[in-house]
């Protein structure tokens, strides 16, 4: 269990001050200018030996993506990017950052941006965020105030920070297509390569990273890379926000170790599963684009990416949803392939037309009205989609289906046989 001592996010749940007083009280902006005066070379380098993996989903070493930054900045500006544009189903870590602990990522977004030798950072925030958007423009004119950030500001680095409101697309979460909506055109993902971080905002070196994966970044360096590494397990290191949401006593985000048995997770800090944990059905680990894992499964897996990984799901952004007994799970993720049809850009033919004919199928299989060579030609399908796209959506959308008819096929089966039987009497 993480100790009180070593959690960052010390307002999670805003019992306390969000503004500069109170974030100053907590350790926040101490010393910064100190911070910036190791170089960007050293900061790169503490983050890489850190440990610290993309907290937004993909979970790709954060100091490893600041290097690709070019090292010298000739006629292009360099700009970092920070997708707030949470909007995966299940997943409010980053809502509640903006909103309690604004500070954590304004300062964030300074340090890692002169680490890239960036002199201007845009935060992209999710349509549906009106108050975190609220809260988060409060810090930044609070710290413009203070003199933290701005021209000729007390660190030393010229720096502006913008935020952005997006309008509420999902595929804005994309870091492509946040970059197309950022610079005021259609939120679709662009090929790759080239990459962001040589041809990204405005054509020039941009580096996109997810609120906490840079919210983190202050507190890792003032308290060293072996710090953070010491917490969690090899290569799944530091700590990490859990959403933890469905059938549980009590639904919560929570700050933990990275590795944290599931159980545990959910017995400690929810209460238990809603009618104990015998009435556990089925847990989404990582928000509504993994594969769910049966109770067999949950019973003693670990929550970080490698663990998860091994038993074909993942850690995505962290937020656990909890299925009971009382759950129709073919209902479930049929209700995630609406939402993946609904929220495919169109740019890709498989995802445009696979997503919705997969739904479609899914659809009559809730009322077991198909047949049962149907399942292994949605399974089929599914893989025509996973890895034919241009971003990841066509994926998302196929692995909560895969991870249904892998786990629970004799439920659809089931459900295929009373429905034929009922019609046939």
């Amino acid at each position: 269990m993480l100790s009180d001592k070593d959690r960052i996010f010390t307002n999670l749940y805003g019992f306390q001050d969000p503004g500069l007083e109170g974030a100053r009280k907590r350790g926040q902006w101490d010393n910064t200018k100190a911070i910036l005066e190791l170089g960007p070379e050293a900061i790169v380098d503490i983050m890489k030996k850190s440990g610290l993996r993309g907290r937004g989903g993909a979970g790709f070493p954060t100091g490893l993506k600041w290097s690709f930054m070019p090292k010298e900045i000739k006629e292009r500006p360099h700009y970092l990017v920070v997708n707030a544009d949470e909007s995966e189903p299940g997943t409010c870590k980053d809502r509640d950052i903006m909103r309690h602990d604004p500070h954590t990522l304004v300062e964030g977004c300074l340090v890692a941006s002169f680490a890239m030798r960036a002199h201007a950072c845009y935060i992209y925030v999710r349509g549906e965020f009106i108050r975190e958007k609220e809260a988060l423009q409060r810090a930044i004119d609070e710290a413009y105030a203070a003199n933290l950030i701005g021209k000729n500001n007390i660190h030393g680095w010229d720096f502006d920070l913008y935020v952005h409101h997006g309008a509420g697309a999902y595929i804005c979460g994309e870091e492509t297509a946040l970059l197309e909506s950022l610079e005021g055109k259609k939120g679709q993902p662009r090929l790759k390569p080239p990459f962001p971080a040589n041809v990204g905002l405005y054509g020039c070196p941009t580096t996109v990273n997810n609120v906490e994966s840079i919210a983190v970044a202050p507190t890792i360096i003032r308290r060293g890379a072996d710090w953070f590494a010491g917490i969690g397990r090899p290569n799944n290191t530091g700590t990490k926000v859990f959403c933890i949401s469905g059938h549980v006593n009590k639904p919560c985000n929570v700050e933990e170790e990275m590795g944290i048995p599931l159980r545990e997770l959910i017995d400690r800090h929810c209460g238990g599963v809603r009618g104990g944990w015998d009435n556990l059905l089925a847990v989404i680990p990582g928000g509504a684009s993994v594969p769910l894992l049966p109770k067999s499964i949950c019973d003693d897996v670990l929550m970080d990416f490698d663990s998860l990984k091994a038993v074909q799901s993942g850690l995505g952004t962290a937020a656990v949803i909890v299925m009971d007994k009382s759950t129709d799970v073919i209902k479930a993720i049929q209700r995630l392939a609406y939402f993946y049809k609904h929220e495919s850009c169109g740019q890709c033919t498989p995802c445009r037309e696979g997503t919705g004919w997969m739904w479609r199928v899914m659809t009559r299989m809730v009322k077991g009205d198909a047949k049962v060579s149907e399942i292994d030609l949605l399974q089929e399908v599914s893989k025509e989609i996973e890895g034919h796209t241009i971003c990841a959506l066509g994926d998302a959308a196929a692995w909560p289906i895969q991870g249904l008819i892998r786990h629970f096929r004799p439920e659809i089966e089931k459900r295929i046989a009373d429905y034929s039987r009922m019609a046939a009497e």
